[in-house]
């Protein structure tokens, strides 16, 4: 395995009786890296977690964390490993620097040493103005910090984190998500999640888990890429006569669309919008809209799960409401808007 490489997952499959769980998935998780592990509830996230960690035995595949294998040498291999399962392993009538006294102790940390391992710990965790403080009467987010301090106490090369916003405020998952983003910087994480955002704001690669199977592997440039579409719309005062618009290079179709817009599909390698604004400043056709389409990232997450897409955009009646960046609106004057589906509009453009 490569230095680089701290985690080496191999042809993993888990069965529960006839159910295959997780199917021949393979992955490494690189020095330094926060890997988002994505899918939906009961994708097998949690049973590939619990595999690299040594608490479920893989049914078929091989495991390697820091160079050692999790079955041949598992002392080792989980010395190197700071868990966090969904449910927080905290005895909650401890005191919060007792229970890390207990779990450094857990991890075999020298005696000298404990006292600026829990220092340390609860330094990166913000947790030193509740070390005496009984971790019964912590808050959900505070608690869920105390059992990140437990996974990383003994400063392990890989931090795993099985939803670790879950059921917080989203005060609490904002500090949360600075937390992860902070580990990343002296650890390799793996986030466990269902939450797109999540991974999108502290990721810095992707993977995607469906029904067992590993269905995306990349950077979260890679993933956002995908966000990108091959089609924009224009508006044109003055426009010109379609077949104009048809021979720009890189458009593939033209479609007219009421008040002077054109909706145009272009090849993915090539957009052909900087062509379109010098041939409209050369011709005079007087442009004042021109907006890329993008797809939001639940499209792109539906798409990769073979599911039906999310539809693009539906077009909202006169009369209909519509959540705006300021509050409730209501459309007038038979303007239609596009609305994506649950997503607010962020704003109206001229002529709208």
């Amino acid at each position: 395995m490569n230095s680089d490489t701290l985690v080496s997952v191999q042809n993993l499959s888990r069965f529960y009786g006839d159910f295959c769980a997780v199917k021949n998935i393979s992955f490494e998780v690189k020095r330094g890296q926060i890997l988002g592990f994505l899918g939906p509830n009961g994708a097998g996230k949690t049973t590939t977690m619990q595999v690299i960690t040594g608490t479920l035995a893989p049914t078929m595949g091989q495991i390697s964390v820091a160079g050692y294998d999790i079955l041949d040498d598992p002392l080792k291999a989980k010395a190197a490993i700071g868990y966090l399962p969904e449910q927080p392993p905290l005895y909650k009538e401890m005191l919060v620097e007792e229970y890390l006294r207990f779990c450094a102790k857990l991890h075999r940390i020298p005696r000298s040493d404990i006292s600026n391992a829990i220092q340390h710990a609860m330094e990166q965790c913000g947790l030193q103005e509740v070390n005496r403080r009984l971790i019964g009467n912590l808050s959900k987010g505070y608690q869920q910090r105390v059992g990140i301090a437990q996974a990383i106490i003994h400063t392990p090369s890989v931090v795993i984190l099985d939803e670790p916003t879950i059921g917080l405020d989203p005060i609490q998952i904002r500090d949360i998500r600075h937390l992860i983003r902070q580990l990343g910087e002296e650890h390799s994480v793996i986030l466990s999640s269902h939450i797109l955002q999540e991974v999108q704001a502290v990721c810095n690669h992707v993977q995607i888990i469906n029904e067992g199977e590993l269905i995306f592997n990349d950077s979260i440039d890679g993933l956002l890429s995908q966000m990108q579409s091959t089609h924009l719309q224009i508006a044109l005062h003055r426009p010109p006569e379609i077949q104009q618009l048809k021979q720009i290079q890189g458009v593939e179709m033209v479609e007219v669309r009421e008040n002077n817009r054109f909706y145009i599909q272009h090849t993915a390698t090539e957009s052909p919008a900087e062509a379109l604004v010098e041939k409209s400043v050369e011709g005079n056709w007087g442009i004042y809209e021109l907006i890329p389409e993008h797809r939001s990232l639940e499209q792109v997450f539906m798409t990769l799960m073979g599911a039906d897409e999310v539809p693009p955009d539906s077009l909202l009646e006169k009369g209909e409401n519509v959540t705006l960046e300021k509050g409730e609106g209501t459309l007038e004057n038979g303007v239609n808007l596009k609305k994506m589906n649950g997503i607010k509009v962020n704003s109206i453009v001229e002529g709208a």
